[in-house]
C-alpha cells in the first residue's frame, strides 16, 4: 500500500513588509459565527437556507468588507452531492439529494456532526490545495489535542484514521470547497457523534473501500466505553484557535499521512 506521500504546497509570504505581486488589502483576521448550535436548546440548520447565507457572506468577503469568516452549524439530515457524484454513488434507496457547486462527491449531514464552512480569500499565488491542506491540518491538529493520532491519505482529500490490520482505513472529516471570486465557501463536515447510519445509505464520498467514523467512536478505541465525549460547540471552540493559525497562512510543518496498513478486503455495502 505505499504510495507517493502527501506533499505540503509553497505558500506565498511577506517579506520585509512587501507582499508578493497581485496581493490587495483585506481585513485581518477571522471571525466565527454560530449559527444555532449555542442556543438552548440547540438548533439545526437547514442546509439550503444556510447556502443562501454562505454566498451573502461569500459576497461581503470577496468583496473585502469583511474578515475571512467561519460559519459553524449542525444541519438537519440531509445528503449533499458535489460536481464530480457518480449516479451509482446516489443513495441506494431514491432518498433526495441537494446537488451543490463544490467539489468532491456526495456526503451525508446530520445531528451530532460539527458543519464549518470557512469563507476565506485567498490572495494571488496561494492555491485551491494549499487551502485544503490547511483546513486538513486544522482538523488534525484538533484531534491530536483530544489523543487521536489522524492524518491524511496520499491521493484523497480529507482526514483519516489508520486500519489497524482488521479494518479498513477510516475517514472522520470531510471535505468540499468552491472557490469564486479568489474566495472559499463550503468546507468541512466533522464527525463527533452522529449516528453513522446515514452513511450506509451512499458510498461516502465516492469511496468504498474505506468506512466513516467519529470522535465518539474513536475517543472510546482509545479511552475505553466511559470516555468522555465532547460536544459540538466545545470541539467548534477548540478549533477556532488553530483554523486561525492556519488560515493566517504562514508558515507551518504539516502532519505526516496516516501509516498504510494491509487489512482484509473491505467494500461499503451497498444494499
Amino acid at each position: 500500500m505505499t504510495q507517493q506521500a502527501t506533499s505540503q504546497p509553497q505558500t506565498p509570504q511577506v517579506h520585509g513588509g512587501v507582499s508578493p505581486k497581485g496581493w490587495v488589502p483585506h481585513p485581518e483576521g477571522l471571525e466565527f459565527e454560530y449559527l444555532g448550535i449555542t442556543e438552548v436548546p440547540p438548533v439545526r440548520t437547514e442546509y439550503r437556507w444556510c447556502w443562501d447565507h454562505q454566498r451573502r457572506v461569500h459576497a461581503r468577503v470577496s468583496a473585502h468588507e469583511i474578515p475571512d469568516t467561519v460559519i459553524y452549524v449542525e444541519h438537519d439530515p440531509v445528503y449533499t452531492a458535489g460536481r464530480r457524484t457518480r449516479p451509482q454513488a446516489y443513495p441506494f434507496d431514491g432518498t433526495p439529494v441537494v446537488p451543490v457547486d463544490r467539489g468532491g462527491e456526495i456526503t451525508w449531514h446530520g445531528p451530532g456532526q460539527l458543519v464549518g464552512y470557512p469563507i476565506v480569500f485567498l490572495q494571488r499565488g496561494i492555491g485551491v490545495v494549499d487551502y485544503v491542506r490547511r483546513v486538513e491540518e486544522s482538523i488534525i491538529r484538533l484531534l491530536a489535542s483530544y489523543d487521536l493520532q489522524a492524518g491524511r491519505v496520499p491521493g484523497r482529500t480529507g482526514v483519516w484514521f489508520p486500519s489497524d490490520g482488521t479494518g479498513p482505513e477510516r475517514k472522520i472529516c470531510a471535505i468540499g470547497i468552491r472557490v469564486s471570486r479568489q474566495t472559499a465557501m463550503h468546507g468541512f463536515a466533522l464527525n463527533i457523534d452522529p449516528q453513522t447510519t446515514g452513511f450506509d445509505n451512499i458510498i461516502p464520498c465516492g469511496i468504498a473501500d474505506a468506512d466513516v467514523t467519529t470522535m465518539a467512536r474513536e475517543l472510546r478505541r482509545v479511552h475505553g466505553p466511559e470516555a468522555r465525549i465532547p460536544g459540538l460547540v466545545e470541539v467548534a471552540r477548540s478549533l477556532e484557535p488553530i483554523l486561525t493559525e492556519m488560515m493566517a497562512f504562514r508558515p507551518y510543518r504539516m502532519s505526516p499521512d496516516i501509516p498504510r496498513r494491509s487489512h482484509p478486503p473491505f467494500l461499503h455495502p451497498i444494499d
